[in-house]
């Protein structure tokens, strides 16, 4: 391939979405091939990282997931304060909408889950399965189609997705994670201080930021909750401006952030969580109550849970259609709150650790997310081909 023409492909908008499905895949294959064994020892090696009497020791997939993603999620953070400040999210009504779409998402898809398998006593464990919604794969999809997708959408679908994984952060604490170290979580909020103290004191350099930044994610690692909190935390400490010539700290480390995520970070994550065995997974499968408890609650549960809200939220006044949208757009939106993909998938393995319900979990996740994921490109093309509707409809 001409570099010119490889230099236009990174240039496209839709770039990022495309490799994190290409690598995705190949991950696929790979897990269902004859390279599957050399597949799983790449995601085995195992990494150490040692300062005295400090260890971290994680196969390479812990380290992906754990330590890559935390940059992910440092990213959408700082999108996530830029929108609060001077975007999308800049008033309290912009915010409530995404809120409680989250929480609508929740609770039907468990709500479906919970009763495909009243029956099962045994399966109810599972019941936060398809609450989960995979923000890495949900916004990788989106961005195929594109700058022709309103920025309001983007904006809207990655905060239900960011308050979707607080959730399920907050599921996992309560109803999964082992005992909690009071101790890690006593030094996060230590470092949380600091960062603060930081901000306030119109420190405006990054590099102390990222510093502490470090600190607090291994904290929160060694805590026993989801590292990749620590990253959204450190994104709110970054202060907005006050840079050298009026720059902003804020936007510069997005800027400086944004193609390494895309095309390296994203890429990875894909690969090495995509890569899902179908090994003892049958066309028997689909009819057990936990593949359709989760399949359902994915495909159907999150957009009736999410679309629901919206169309309360609008219509009563509580909250503003988004700028630039219509409903055929905010069903799209609500269509691809259902991959849940990589986040259900680990809220399943932490919900029968004995793996007695991997292939009805597994082919629950991959149809449930896959044909959310079609759907919701559908929908959005469909939305896309036609003038966008006045906002006024939306509010009418």
């Amino acid at each position: 391939m001409p570099l010119s023409l490889l230099r236009a492909f990174f240039r496209l908008e839709a770039a990022g979405g495309i490799v994190l499905v290409l690598a995705s895949a190949a991950a696929i294959w790979a897990a269902n091939s004859s390279l599957a064994p050399y597949y799983q020892a790449f995601l085995d090696l195992r990494a150490e990282v040692r300062i005295g009497e400090l260890a971290i020791a994680k196969p390479l997939l812990l380290w992906i997931n754990d330590g890559l993603m935390a940059i992910f999620f440092f990213l959408v953070g700082l999108e996530m304060k830029r929108e609060f400040r001077e975007g999308e999210l800049s008033t309290r009504s912009q915010v409530l909408l995404p809120a409680v779409a989250a929480v609508g998402g929740m609770a039907v898809p468990a709500a479906i889950y919970v009763a495909m398998n009243a029956g099962e006593p045994e399966n109810l464990s599972g019941w936060a399965i398809p609450s989960a919604t995979d923000i890495a794969f949900a916004l990788g999809v989106l961005s195929v189609l594109g700058s022709r997708v309103p920025v309001s959408l983007k904006v809207l679908l990655t905060a239900i997705a960011i308050f979707d994984d607080l959730g399920a952060i907050v599921i996992i604490a309560l109803f999964y994670s082992g005992a909690l170290s009071a101790f890690s979580l006593a030094l996060a909020g230590v470092a949380l201080g600091v960062l603060a103290a930081l901000n306030l004191l119109g420190v405006t350099h990054r590099a102390p930021y990222i510093l502490v930044g470090l600190v607090l994610w291994v904290c929160v690692l060694k805590s026993g909750v989801h590292a990749t909190l620590a990253g959204v935390l450190l994104a709110m400490a970054i202060p907005m401006g006050g840079g050298e010539g009026g720059s902003s700290p804020l936007k510069e480390t997005e800027h400086d952030l944004h193609p390494w995520v895309a095309f390296a970070v994203l890429p990875l994550f894909g690969f090495a969580n995509a890569g899902v065995s179908l090994a003892g997974v049958t066309w028997g499968s689909l009819l057990e109550p936990v593949t359709l408890g989760v399949g359902l609650g994915l495909l159907i549960g999150k957009q009736v849970g999410v679309f629901g809200v919206f169309l309360l939220a609008i219509r009563s006044g509580l909250a503003p259609m988004p700028s630039g949208a219509n409903w055929l757009q905010l069903y799209g939106v609500a269509v691809l709150c259902g991959i849940g993909f990589t986040m259900s998938l680990f809220i399943g393995g932490l919900s029968w650790e004995d793996g007695r319900f991997d292939a009805p979990l597994r082919m629950g996740v991959l149809t449930g997310s896959v044909m959310a994921a079609i759907l919701g490109l559908v929908v959005f093309a469909l939305a896309l081909a036609k003038p966008v509707a006045a906002v006024e409809e939306g509010e009418n």
